[in-house]
């Protein structure tokens, strides 16, 4: 049984892409300290998550069944240090969480690492569209201000974004200094602060890992206008499948989000007062409550952003610029993705030679004769059997 435990349930859009993306990479060196990171593939942990909390994630779901009890599994044999991170944990319910918690065994500890709602609120509509949805950000910033939450995404927005809610569910039924909250530091701090902090709670000397440059970047006013335009577009015609290798994945984060060309998003002036409000009550609220905290509870106090631009009133000449960059980067997809359907197509027809050639041996032909003679003379079946054994 493991001697500790560390998870880490998100929440989203604080770090957590650079961050696993670190443990996978290093889970070799990182096993030989000790430390068991549970992952054959890099969404190992993101499959349990869903088997976990039974979530329809567009047909991933059927991959995932099993998936938590398999990794449980793993962390209940691991001597030392296990770590499993996913941020949609941050959703589960109390059944869900009790069920994690009690398959785990050893010492659990829980981390949740934050960001300020001033930041997390433009980020996490972003998500939404690079995850197919259509919904405008005018109608998603009314959704979430609405406390009877009437939508799907705003439900979603605060079962993982309402960090006193989510530290409550995880952290309920633990010791106080086994609820672990790390702040994303503010804008313009330095580059490695976050990093430093994460390694802090998961124990890791932090200049012995360099966490890589992989993180899910940000879109553009412009650009993330011209991805919900396009979600409608595709709604119901590209499967799920195909638009995560071919929008979120070629398209987001290849390229649109690498060179970003229109305003950062962010929050009207009213609703950033709003979200302050919030942020200092949550930051009293915390204060109070005895978790480890790592980094500055004030770090969850947002600071005004640029000046807002709407989403639905970028200009026609931004758009075009955008689908014009869109289309070279699909047409330089589209092409390589020709060049490796016909560079398998040339080694199927090398194969499909090689087979031809050998079928035309003398040695294959008595092969045959000899297979036909066998299924009529027991003299013949018992000279294949002689052969075969002699093969073998």
């Amino acid at each position: 049984m493991a001697k500790k435990v560390i998870l880490h349930v998100g929440s989203p859009k604080t770090g957590t892409t650079f961050l696993q993306d670190m443990f996978f990479t290093e889970s070799a060196r990182l096993r030989a300290g000790g430390i068991l990171y549970p992952a054959d593939r890099f969404d190992q942990h993101f499959l349990a998550a869903l088997d976990l909390m039974q979530l329809k994630w567009g047909g991933l779901e059927a991959e995932a069944v099993g998936a938590w009890d398999r990794l449980a599994a793993q962390v209940r044999e691991w001597p030392g240090t296990a770590i499993i991170s996913h941020e949609i944990l941050a959703r589960a319910r109390p059944a869900e969480v009790a069920r994690a918690l009690d398959s785990l065994g050893g010492e659990v500890h829980v981390v949740v690492s934050a960001r300020d709602l001033a930041r997390q609120i433009p980020a996490e509509w972003q998500e939404n569209v690079k995850h197919r949805r259509t919904r405008s950000y005018a109608d998603f910033l009314e959704s979430i201000q609405d406390p009877a939450r009437p939508t799907i995404l705003a439900q979603w927005f605060w079962g993982v974004q309402e960090t006193p809610e989510v530290l409550d569910r995880w952290g309920s039924s633990l010791p106080r200094e086994r609820v672990h909250l790390v702040t994303v530091p503010p804008a313009g701090s330095e580059p490695d602060l976050l990093w430093r902090r994460f390694a802090k709670v998961f124990e890791l000397a932090p200049d012995d890992f360099a966490p890589g440059d992989r993180a899910n970047a940000s879109l553009g006013v412009g650009e993330a206008a011209v991805v919900r335009s396009l979600n409608e577009q595709i709604a119901t015609s590209v499967p799920n499948h195909h638009y995560r290798a071919l929008v979120r994945e070629s398209l987001v984060h290849q390229n649109l989000s690498r060179e970003r060309t229109t305003a950062a998003l962010s929050l009207p002036d009213d609703v950033w007062k709003w979200t302050d409000q919030l942020s200092r009550r949550w930051v009293a609220e915390l204060a109070l409550r005895g978790y480890d905290v790592v980094g500055n509870l004030d770090d969850l106090i947002g600071a005004p952003g640029p000046p807002y631009v709407d989403p639905g009133t970028v200009s026609a000449e931004d758009r075009a610029t955008i689908l014009v960059r869109a289309l070279a980067a699909m047409t330089v997809e589209a092409a390589r993705l020709r060049d490796e359907v016909a560079d398998r197509d040339q080694e199927i027809t090398e194969v499909h030679q090689e087979l031809e050639a050998f079928y035309a041996t003398r040695v294959y032909r008595m092969k045959q004769r000899l297979v036909a003679k066998a299924g009529e003379s027991r003299v013949a079946a018992t000279g294949l059997d002689v052969y075969r054994r002699l093969r073998r």
